[in-house]
C-alpha cells in the first residue's frame, strides 16, 4: 500500500548513516514625533490600469509594467465553480498549512489535510476541527484522494520525503508549492518534478498566521504567483484561483527562481538578518559611549518600529523626510548614501550566496540534523539573553503598565461636584 511505502521510505532514511551534505530527519520532526514641516503630497506609485481581462491587471510600477491579479476577480461563487471537481490535498500542517488550509475550508472548497497520524501536526489539525477519515488523513491517502497536491512541508522535509511522494504524482494531478526552494535547487534537494503534471506556486508575503489573520479580518495578503510547468495550458489561471482561495488579496506574477532568490535574499537582509545586525550595532555603540539601556533601546528599536516604520510603510520615505525636523532630515539624507555604499557589497555577496546554492546547502545541512531543534533553541536563548532585548522587555512593560493605568483612570466613576451656593 502507498502509506506503507511512504513510511518505509522514511524509516529506511532514518537508519542510514548520512554523509555530510545530505539530509537525515524523521517525518515527525520534519513536519513537526510632530512634523516640523507639512508633508508634500505623495505621487502615485502606479499608473492606472493599462489592460484588463479575466483577472489580469497590467500596472505601471515606477516605469516598469507588471502583471497583478486581484481577489475581486475571483468571488467565492466563481471559486466554487472552478474547483467543483477538485480535491485539494494539503500536505503538512505547519505555519502555511494551518493558515492556507483553514482559509480554503472557510471558502467552502473541498480540502483535506495529510500529515503523520497521531503526530503533533495531526493533533493540532484535530484541534482546528479537521476530522480523521473525513478531511484528515495520513499523507499517502491524502495524496491518492487529491487532484491538487499542495506540498507545504518544510524545505528539508520536502527533500527527505520526495522519493515516496513523487511516484504518487500521476498524470492529471497538479503540484502546488508556496516556495520555489525545492524545484529550483533540485540538484541539492533532489526534487525533480514529473514532466506530465502542472507545477504552480503561490507564495504569501508573510507567515501562515498572517495569512489567516488577514483573511479573518476580511483583507488579503500580498502573494507571488508563478508557473514552473504548464502541461494543461491552464496552470497560470489555476494558480491565481488558488492564490485567492488561500487568502491572497493581490498576486504579483514572478517565476519560481525569482521568488526563491528574492525570498532567501530578503529574509537574510532587510527583513530579518540585516535589520537585526543594524539594531545590534547601533545599540552596542550607544552603550559603549555611555548611554543607558533604555535610551539605547528607545533610539534604536522602539522609535523605529513603533513610530517611523509604520509611517514609511504607509507613506514612503520622502514623506518621512518631510515629516521630521530639518536637523534630522539633513543628517538622514547625508548618511543614507554612506550606509548604501557600505552595505551594497554585502548585499551583493548575499545574493551571490543565494544564487549559487550556498544558502540552500547551509539550510538543508543544518535543518536536517537530528538535534537541530536543540541547536536552534540554544541560538534563540542567546538572542533572548542579549541586553538589547532584555532592555526591550522592560521598556514594553513600562508602556503596558502606563496603558493599563490610563485605561483604569478613564473608567473610574467621576465624583459628583459639590453644589454651588449663593449668598
Amino acid at each position: 500500500m502507498a502509506s506503507k511505502s511512504f513510511a518505509r521510505t522514511l524509516r529506511a532514511a532514518s537508519k542510514q548513516k548520512v554523509p555530510s551534505g545530505t539530509f537525515q530527519r524523521s517525518f515527525s520532526s520534519a513536519l513537526a514625533a510632530r512634523p516640523a514641516v507639512a508633508a508634500q503630497p505623495k505621487a502615485a506609485l502606479a499608473a492606472p490600469v493599462q489592460q484588463q481581462s479575466r483577472g489580469i491587471k497590467t500596472i505601471d510600477f515606477a516605469g516598469t509594467k507588471e502583471t497583478v491579479y486581484e481577489r475581486e476577480d475571483w468571488p467565492r461563487e466563481k471559486l466554487h465553480e472552478y474547483f467543483k471537481n477538485d480535491t485539494l490535498a494539503l500536505i503538512g500542517y505547519g505555519s502555511q498549512g494551518h493558515g492556507q488550509g483553514l482559509n480554503l475550508r472557510d471558502n467552502g472548497l473541498n480540502v483535506i489535510v495529510g500529515v503523520r497520524k497521531n503526530g503533533a501536526s495531526w493533533k493540532e489539525a484535530e484541534q482546528d476541527g479537521w476530522i480523521p477519515g473525513k478531511n484528515l488523513f495520513e499523507v499517502d491517502e491524502a495524496i491518492s484522494k487529491g487532484s491538487i497536491i499542495m506540498n507545504l512541508l518544510s524545505d528539508a522535509a520536502q527533500s527527505e520525503t520526495w522519493p515516496a511522494i513523487k511516484p504518487q504524482l500521476t498524470k492529471g494531478k497538479t503540484l502546488y508549492f508556496s516556495h520555489g526552494f525545492s524545484p529550483v535547487f533540485k540538484n541539492l534537494t533532489k526534487v525533480d518534478v514529473p514532466t506530465d503534471i502542472d507545477v504552480i506556486l503561490v507564495a504569501p508575503k508573510g507567515s501562515g498566521r498572517t495569512v489567516r489573520s488577514l483573511f479573518r479580518e476580511g483583507r488579503g495578503i500580498n502573494s507571488s504567483v508563478a508557473v514552473f510547468q504548464d502541461v494543461t495550458g491552464k496552470a497560470e489561471e489555476k494558480a491565481v484561483a488558488l492564490g485567492v482561495a488561500v487568502g491572497s488579496g493581490y498576486l504579483y506574477k514572478t517565476t519560481f527562481e525569482k521568488e526563491v532568490f528574492s525570498d532567501l535574499y530578503g529574509e537574510r537582509g532587510c527583513l530579518m538578518g540585516g535589520i537585526h545586525g543594524m539594531f545590534l550595532a547601533q545599540y552596542e555603540v550607544l552603550r559603549e559611549r555611555g548611554h543607558s539601556p533604555s535610551e539605547a533601546f528607545n533610539e534604536t528599536v522602539e522609535e523605529a518600529t513603533q513610530s517611523l516604520y509604520p509611517l514609511i510603510g504607509a507613506n514612503g520615505m520622502d514623506w518621512m523626510y518631510a515629516a521630521c525636523s530639518t536637523t534630522a532630515r539633513r543628517g538622514a539624507i547625508d548618511w543614507s548614501s554612506k550606509f548604501k555604499d557600505t552595505l551594497k557589497p554585502v548585499f551583493n555577496e548575499l545574493y551571490d550566496s543565494v544564487k549559487d546554492g550556498s544558502e540552500t546547502q547551509r539550510s538543508l545541512d543544518y535543518n536536517s540534523q537530528p538535534n537541530y531543534r536543540e541547536l536552534y533553541e540554544k541560538e534563540m536563548q542567546e538572542i533572548r539573553d542579549l541586553e538589547i532585548w532584555r532592555a526591550g522587555k522592560a521598556v514594553r512593560y513600562v508602556i503596558l503598565h502606563a496603558s493599563i493605568v490610563t485605561r483604569t483612570m478613564l473608567t473610574l466613576p467621576t465624583a459628583p461636584s459639590a453644589p454651588r451656593t449663593t449668598k
